[in-house]
């Protein structure tokens, strides 16, 4: 049961923000670790817009890159590749399949399996995808000289590398 009145810890927040005194505080976990999550944020809203104008949401890029890439392939390989629920890859097929990209048919080796291929139709979704991470590629790295350029994606390589080795989940290395 509550009184209706705030206990002293809840006195002492209310009282501390009141001072702005949080707002003086560094942010938690560091100054690179929140501007990565900003950045990782914001890249993939202009990634939504910039999709948008392809009729693609983000990720379904990546699930089509797969396909071009690998032809044919298991939708257990898509969910695993994709590192998404399967539920998510589901929609994102039934939208894709819908807008006539991708097809979806049993596997002839093993007749429980789905196969998933992008459809000869997707060919002009490829050309519109490439040119919209280009468009996107350009609005991320506005203002940034070739040296610059070069560095951000060195130093982003050894930041990869470091998170890869902490958490032992790297796709390339599967």
């Amino acid at each position: 049961m509550t009184t209706g009145r705030a206990t002293p810890a809840e006195e002492a927040c209310t009282a501390t923000a009141a001072s702005n005194a949080c707002a003086a505080a560094p942010a938690l976990g560091g100054p690179v670790s929140h501007a990565v999550s900003r950045v990782a944020r914001l890249h993939r809203i202009a990634a939504g817009k910039v999709l948008k104008g392809a009729g693609l949401y983000p990720g379904q890029e990546l699930l089509m890159t797969h396909l071009w890439d690998r032809g044919a392939v298991r939708q257990t390989e898509l969910i695993r590749a994709l590192e998404l629920d399967p539920s998510t890859v589901t929609k994102m097929l039934q939208r894709l399949e819908q807008s006539g990209h991708v097809r979806r048919r049993p596997d002839p080796a093993d007749r429980r399996a789905v196969l998933v291929e992008a459809t000869d139709d997707s060919c002009a979704l490829h050309t519109a995808v490439e040119a919209a991470w280009g468009r996107l590629e350009e609005q991320t790295l506005a203002g940034l000289d070739p040296a610059e350029r070069d560095a951000l994606v060195r130093l982003l390589a050894k930041v990869e590398e470091n998170l890869c080795q902490e958490t032992a989940d790297c796709p390339d290395r599967r």
